[in-house]
């Protein structure tokens, strides 16, 4: 299917060539609080039932995270059996990479203390953070361009969000959507031909349809903007629908087209579990079958820049991503910024 591709909105950066240095992701994991909240759970202090919630967002179920645990917690409990699987190491890593819009505070770097816990002394601390859902792809793109440095051969990379901690227990637009969750992945270098990043694909548009208002140097912490609730996520999801049903099927498109990947060759889709119906939306779009695309949004919600490497470790869990395999990851954040990815499975 041909996907009309907007030429207007922002030039996006992108390679065709793929990286001269291949890499491999060598381990994967995921942690889950223990905490289930169920719709029916959000039904007795919001205005909702389970069949709204349901039919609008296909979430079923979602986790939360324990009130005196932080988001460095969940990232520890994914990167443990991640470095395992991989056989590596923390002292052997050389940057660790933490994509979430919800750190443990603003100052210090949420990485950095993930670093210090797991002793992973000499690895380059980075957090990307401010695209929301789209971090993880950031996070992504950085370490697959670290990895061409002759001095860096392996990194953790960490995707986790804990929404809960910055949705209105009260607003039944957003808190219905969001769960907390972290997952890793152990990217090394790889000596399989063709194997990493083939090509890519990034676009923003500002808006402010998403944002938290409150908390930075426009409108520092105070008394008022508590009582405001301007501490919380606000959402136009109109809007969100809109941008994301439109700028996730141009991205990929243009990121197989860039790799020189036919749509129906591409093995697998790992996208940004925002919303079942965004994602049903984008693959009939695309004309991909909904099976060649990792769902976790039912059970899990929206977990931000989480959500796909969520989609990513069940597949790999499942033995279903095989050497050789073409694959996609695609997402949209906050701003809005998007963007997808298109690698070979070593």
């Amino acid at each position: 299917m041909t996907v009309a591709l907007d030429r207007a909105v922002a030039p996006s950066h992108q390679t065709g060539a793929g990286l001269s240095v291949p890499f491999a992701i060598a381990g994967t994991g995921m942690h889950l609080p223990p905490t289930v909240v169920t719709n029916e759970d959000l039904t007795r202090t919001l205005d909702t039932s389970d069949a709204w919630i349901t039919s609008r967002t296909g979430i079923r179920e979602r986790r939360m995270l324990a009130p005196d645990l932080a988001t460095s917690d969940m990232c520890l409990a994914a990167a443990r059996p991640a470095l395992e699987a991989a056989g590596v190491d923390p002292a052997g890593l050389d940057a660790v990479v933490v994509a979430s819009y919800t750190g443990d505070q603003p100052l210090v770097s949420t990485a950095l203390i993930v670093k210090d816990a797991l002793g992973a002394h000499r690895a380059l601390s980075l957090d990307v953070t401010q695209a929301a859902c789209a971090s993880g792809i950031q996070a992504m793109l950085i370490a697959a361009h670290l990895l061409q440095n002759p001095s860096i051969g392996t990194i953790l990379l960490l995707a986790a969000d804990c929404a809960s901690r910055i949705t209105d227990p009260a607003d039944r637009t957003t808190r219905v959507f969001f769960g907390d969750a972290a997952a890793a992945v152990v990217l090394t270098r790889s000596h399989t031909p063709g194997a990493g990043l083939l090509s890519y694909d990034l676009g923003s548009q500002l808006s402010y349809d998403v944002q938290i208002p409150a908390g930075g140097s426009k409108l520092p912490a105070s008394a008022a903007t508590v009582a405001a609730g301007d501490h919380y996520l606000s959402m136009d999801g109109r809007a969100v629908w809109k941008a994301a049903t439109t700028r996730l099927p141009e991205s990929i498109a243009r990121a197989a087209e860039r790799a020189g990947v036919p749509l129906h060759e591409v093995r697998h889709f790992f996208l940004h579990q925002a919303n079942l119906n965004i994602l049903t939306e984008t693959l009939a779009t695309l004309g991909i079958p909904r099976q060649r695309a990792t769902v976790t949004i039912d059970r899990l919600g929206n977990t931000g820049s989480a959500g796909l490497f969520t989609a990513l470790h069940t597949a790999v869990a499942e033995g279903s991503l095989l050497p050789g395999d073409t694959y996609v990851l695609a997402g949209i954040g906050a701003g809005f910024q998007w963007g997808s990815l298109c690698l070979r499975h070593a």
